[in-house]
């Protein structure tokens, strides 16, 4: 089968790891990949050599939009696709668009959140709903939050829950001695880690506020924090008038995020709003103890191996982080190795895999 993957941007966000991972996963069974960026740097790549990727380098504005669409409609018809699957809003939206100037043999668009954005993006969704064959969500709860929204008709979204590859996301005891050592981390800090972009939607301040609880007990404890965005400087300056100086890292983008979760004594999810994270499911699958609010499919995910709080609580998640840290080495041990078992079985890239392909021949489950 010829796979046309498409996606906004190729950084090193969680639906950009879940694609790339993917189109390595189709190649290797056989079927012929390329993958498009449509815009930013390309900071992602399969590790399959036969996966063509290709950026289109588009910005925003008119000029430079439309001329993303001209190569790209230029690439379908020379490659001629069997199915085209974008994947995040911008290219949901401009491939649905583009199908009415370039013919597509069968259009899957991907979101990949409860909602992606804007109202005017949720309208957009609406109204351009037909130009694809279907669309998918990575969540039910991300399916409904579209549904309730108006932005996509009753039976016209599927659920293809995300996966990760467990014999690459495993806990590393010598990365784990070699990270924390880089960051002068001491053995007996405990090392809290927290991963994605410095946007609104990850709620960082709640998660700083709570790490500023946590500083009132003298508890000896650092909070690492891995991704880029626009609040950066922003969070920087509310760490430091939380007296968080001393204990709060700032990392940028990373591609270590094995090693930083092996380091790490505890992963911390503090988003007012999610699909289903992946880096959740890295963290469970590296035996990692984990606080995640209840958003999107969070909770779904998480279960009973980990905590679940209320999104917005700095109190509830500064308790929670108090009792996961205060448990015992054996009941933390436990907790990860089951975390890492409801993985493997229920959330893995093959079967993440398995069920996209069998979208991709219009077949139903």
């Amino acid at each position: 089968m010829r796979i046309l993957l498409v996606i906004t941007g190729l950084s090193v966000g969680g639906a950009e790891r879940l694609l790339s991972a993917l189109a390595d996963q189709f190649a290797d069974l056989g079927h012929d990949v390329t993958l498009v960026a449509l815009g930013g740097p390309i900071a992602l790549r399969p590790a399959n050599s036969k996966v063509r990727v290709l950026g289109l380098g588009m910005r925003k504005s008119p000029i430079s939009i439309a001329l993303a669409l001209f190569r790209l409609g230029r690439l379908i018809r020379a490659f001629k696709p069997d199915v085209v699957n974008s994947h995040l809003v911008h290219a949901n939206i401009l491939l649905r668009l583009l199908r009415l100037a370039v013919p597509l043999n069968y259009l899957v668009t991907s979101a990949h959140n409860v909602h992606e954005g804007s109202a005017l993006r949720m309208w957009l969704y609406r109204v351009t709903d037909k130009l694809a064959d279907i669309s998918t969500n990575v969540s039910d709860e991300a399916r409904d939050a579209f549904l309730t929204a108006g932005a996509v008709p009753s039976g016209r979204m599927r659920v293809i829950r995300n996966g990760i590859d467990t014999a690459t996301y495993r806990f590393d005891a010598a990365a784990r001695e070699r990270l924390r050592e880089s960051l002068c981390i001491a053995p007996s800090c405990s090392l809290i880690l927290a991963a994605g972009r410095l946007t609104a939607q990850k709620d960082y301040p709640n998660l700083l506020n709570a790490c500023s609880i946590l500083a009132r007990d003298k508890r000896d404890f650092c909070v690492v924090i891995v991704g880029t965005g626009q609040l950066e400087s922003e969070l920087k300056q509310l760490a430091s008038r939380l007296g968080l100086d001393n204990r709060a890292q700032f990392l940028g983008v990373r591609n270590d995020m094995i090693e930083l979760l092996s380091a790490s004594d505890l992963f911390v999810l503090a988003s007012e709003w999610e699909g289903l994270p992946m880096v959740i499911l890295e963290a469970m699958a590296c035996e990692r103890p984990l606080v995640a609010t209840n958003v999107g499919g969070v909770a779904s995910v998480v279960g009973q191996f980990g905590w679940v709080v209320a999104p917005g609580d700095s109190a509830e998640l500064a308790c929670a982080m108090t009792t996961a840290l205060d448990s015992s080495l054996a009941e933390r041990s436990e907790l990860g190795r089951r975390a890492r078992e409801r993985v493997k079985s229920e959330y893995s890239l093959s079967a993440t895999a398995d069920r996209y392909l069998s979208l991709y021949r219009g077949q139903k489950f």
